[in-house]
């Protein structure tokens, strides 16, 4: 019960507070179809969570929420777009992790600020796991740390690029355990499952709604989740706090933003709205079918938890010396 007042509270503290203006515009929200901008291409978790969702606002507050798809420079475009439009509550971003906790230390100039966007909620999050080649001769975390020191800069890890969660939580992984890998960077997901599966090469670090199928066929093993308890979704996987890791917990995760000042209670309006809409039986069961956690929660644990992860990811980029672009 007090996990559901949390974002209530907030909301009445903020619509409290707001002026008379913009409660008045509030309560007319949406008078028109909202765009929901999605930062990556479509048919991923990202997009596909969105669209789940963006159906299901349509129901609840009267108007069209439109997917709009604008991938590109690691979600920068998408991003930026969101960034300069008007606060008003109609352009709104669906992103993954990039553009609002990694890029700003990845590259030497943006066009928008990170932190000046404003979080409405939390919508998915997918926990990392740390999945090998099918015949990979460790079998477990703590055998796979014994294997990689005995063969340092010999295993070789498949990330979705330079600067993506997958690289990201390589590194962390190789701080934490002084152990040394081989980076191969791949232009996507599939790809590089694709070289996992065939052997070329011998593990990864990414989200388990990419590889759930390839364990439970036996194409590959997932031998940890990066969390600090198991999931739901794989409740036989153990964490790799088990493995006496516990700071190697890493998602990805789905966040809606909407530009810099866009006016509180819209804010509010579209938080409680999506809270709703997470809590629906067949938006639950939707999410389980494609390994997907819920998000939920209100405006400001939403920018608690970004700010949070903008710190993590900077210490490992910087960390790791991760060149800027």
């Amino acid at each position: 019960m007090g996990r559901l007042l949390a974002p209530m509270t907030a909301a009445a503290l903020l619509l409290a507070t707001a002026p008379a203006g913009a409660q008045s515009n509030a309560a007319d929200y949406p008078g028109k179809p909202v765009k929901i901008v999605v930062n990556v291409a479509p048919g991923g978790g990202v997009d596909t969570a969105t669209r789940i969702v963006g159906e299901k606002l349509r129901a609840r507050l009267g108007q069209p929420f439109v997917v709009e798809n604008r991938p590109g420079a690691g979600g920068n475009i998408g991003a930026e777009a969101v960034f300069q439009s008007e606060p008003d509550g109609y352009t709104l971003l669906s992103s993954s992790p990039s553009p609002l906790a990694i890029n700003g230390w990845l590259y030497k100039k943006l066009n928008f600020d990170p932190a000046g966007f404003e979080p409405v909620a939390m919508m998915s999050r997918i926990p990392n796991v740390l999945v090998v080649r099918h015949d990979f001769p460790a079998k477990t975390v703590h055998d796979f740390i014994a294997y990689a020191k005995a063969n340092p800069g010999k295993l070789t890890y498949a990330s979705q690029g330079i600067g993506t969660a997958s690289h990201l939580t390589a590194e962390l992984f190789m701080a934490l355990t002084r152990s040394r890998l081989v980076h191969v960077p791949y232009k996507g997901t599939a790809v590089a499952l694709t070289d996992l599966v065939a052997g070329h090469v011998d593990l990864s670090f990414i989200q388990f709604s990419a590889v759930h199928e390839l364990h439970r066929s036996g194409k590959a093993r997932v031998l940890a989740i990066a969390a600090d308890k198991r999931a739901e979704i794989l409740p036989e996987i153990p964490t790799m706090a088990e493995a006496g890791l516990p700071d190697v917990v890493s998602e990805t995760w789905n966040a809606i933003s909407a530009p810099p000042k866009t006016a509180a209670p819209v804010i509010v309006k579209l938080n409680q709205a999506i809270n709703e809409v997470l809590r629906e039986p067949d938006v639950l069961a939707r999410f389980r079918e494609l390994q997907v956690l819920v998000g939920g929660g209100d405006a400001a644990q939403t920018r608690k938890f970004v700010e949070d992860q903008r710190a993590l990811w900077g210490k490992v980029i910087q960390a790791a010396g991760v060149p800027q672009q």
